[in-house]
């Protein structure tokens, strides 16, 4: 059952490793609290399988006992292969459960229970809200090693998606930051719009993650890397890093951390967006 989950490693990463750490995002903090009121528990079960339920929704089961949500109702998701993926991170838990690790599931979670009581209009303007202080608009004066590094690194990517959607962006190195235009608004607005309320889920917690709409766009259209978006959004720490040395360990956990949560993100979203070529090339492999 959990072959495609290979595939969608080897393009994201291994995300759903049970030795990825703790998430630690303000925004998602409440949504980690309300998944589950301790972070670890024993074991409870043996057999990790999907099913198939009424109206096409996919079903977890445990044991052959149904998943439920926090808040009570069925757990269940809109296609197999996010089904898959799931049940996955079920499955790769050991004797004990680290709840904290299992970015998907606490995604499914929030998109069917809610908790905050949000529609798409608010998630909408909650993004937008970030490209306003959009990580790689806002830029230093010195030193110059660090003026050109963020010049060299992050304008390509900033000229790629003001190219790709035809907007005005820009970036200051005012306390205040650039100004967005309102046309640029309205046209992120409308792009999201077409999102449905689980990729929404998905595309805020990636947001959130690199504090930053434009490297979130970049991943999600596959012009950036997993691994490329993590590192441009910590590119004055890496600055820092290099020239002051760090505490490896403690990187690295950062590091991994931010790529885990990250990577799972963006997986959920594809696999959310029920025009996802992710999607559907998937089902083609298993198919074939």
């Amino acid at each position: 059952m959990f072959r495609s989950i290979v595939r969608l490693q080897s393009q994201f990463g291994n995300i759903l490793s049970p030795n990825k750490v703790c998430p630690r995002s303000p925004h998602f903090r409440f949504a980690l609290k309300y998944s589950t009121a301790i972070t670890e528990r024993k074991r409870f079960y043996q057999d990790v399988s999907i099913s198939q339920g009424e109206g096409g929704l996919y079903e977890i089961n445990l044991d052959r006992k149904k998943l439920k949500t926090p808040g009570g109702k069925l757990f269940t998701v809109p296609n197999e292969v996010l089904a898959i993926a799931v049940a996955t991170e079920w499955d790769a838990q050991r004797d004990t459960l680290k709840f904290y690790t299992m970015h998907l599931t606490t995604l499914c979670n929030t998109a069917l229970d809610n908790p905050t009581q949000r529609n798409k209009e608010q998630m909408i303007n909650a993004a937008l809200k970030f490209l306003e202080t959009d990580t790689v608009c806002y830029r230093v004066d010195e030193p110059h090693g660090l003026v050109e590094l963020q010049k060299n690194e992050w304008d390509p990517v900033l000229h790629w998606i003001e190219n790709r959607y035809n907007v005005t962006i820009g970036s200051s190195s005012s306390i205040l930051g650039p100004e967005i235009p309102e046309a640029t608004k309205d046209t992120f607005r409308q792009h999201l719009n077409s999102y449905n309320f689980w990729s929404l889920t998905g595309l805020e917690f990636v947001i959130t993650q690199l504090k930053s709409v434009v490297l979130s766009m970049g991943m999600i259209d596959r012009h950036l890397s997993v691994e490329q978006a993590v590192l441009l959004s910590r590119l004055e720490e890496e600055y820092q890093i290099q020239h002051w040395g760090n505490v490896e360990w403690a990187h690295d956990y950062d590091m991994y951390e931010l790529r885990a949560r990250t990577a799972a993100g963006a997986l959920f979203v594809h696999l959310s967006s029920e025009g996802s070529t992710v999607k559907r090339k998937l089902l083609q492999d298993r198919q074939g």
